[in-house]
């Protein structure tokens, strides 16, 4: 009897610690606080517009870094980094077209033409990298005749207010120091092809 006594008075405990516990999030709730990039310049999955393309190596394209939003960044966010790359190209390796870093944690996006170095519209410490055309700053698309390539612009949400990496550092070596730092990623791809 003292056994079942105690048995009923556990499980009575239990249910109560549940009914007072906090109610856990659902999937809808998790659905609403998810860590998204967005533009208004590039559909996801969409051909991206000239306006974005490069202006070189055949290209004739407008050379404007497209404007980005994001929102959700992960608890303990305090700065974050843009990548933008191609895995289509033909080089082994891809090809680095954006390297963005030590971007403040207040920022929530970025306006279309941020990514020249020459117009000053990065929020304050923000710093570009060196990308695969050898120059910082944003450097469109514009791959090889032939079939569409896919550019995965990757917003890190990182654990660190800044990266520190010597100015002349390769996308490589950047992106291996986000990925160490990431506390979350959201991203947005386009296509383009010629």
């Amino acid at each position: 009897m003292k056994g079942t006594a105690w048995i009923a008075g556990m499980a009575l405990a239990a249910a109560l610690s549940v009914a007072q516990a906090p109610a856990t999030e659902t999937s809808a709730g998790k659905a609403a606080h998810a860590f998204t990039l967005s533009s208004p310049d590039i559909t996801a999955g969409g051909k991206m517009a000239e306006a974005q393309v490069f202006s070189g190596f055949g290209c004739k394209g407008g050379n404007v870094s497209p404007a980005l939003a994001w929102n959700g960044a992960p608890a303990g966010t305090r700065s974050f980094a843009l990548l933008m790359y191609d895995p289509d190209a033909p080089t082994g390796s891809g090809w680095w077209h954006w390297i963005l870093y030590n971007i403040p944690a207040t920022a929530t996006s970025l306006p279309a033409g941020a990514g020249d170095p020459h117009k000053n519209l990065l929020p304050a410490g923000a710093l570009q990298g060196r990308t695969d055309f050898g120059t910082s700053g944003y450097g469109g698309p514009c791959p090889p005749p032939g079939k569409p390539h896919h550019y995965h612009l990757w917003l890190y949400a990182l654990k660190t207010d800044r990266l520190d990496v010597p100015a002349d550092a390769t996308a490589a070596y950047i992106g291996f120091n986000v990925r160490a730092q990431a506390l979350g990623r959201a991203q947005l791809m386009g296509v383009y092809g010629r």
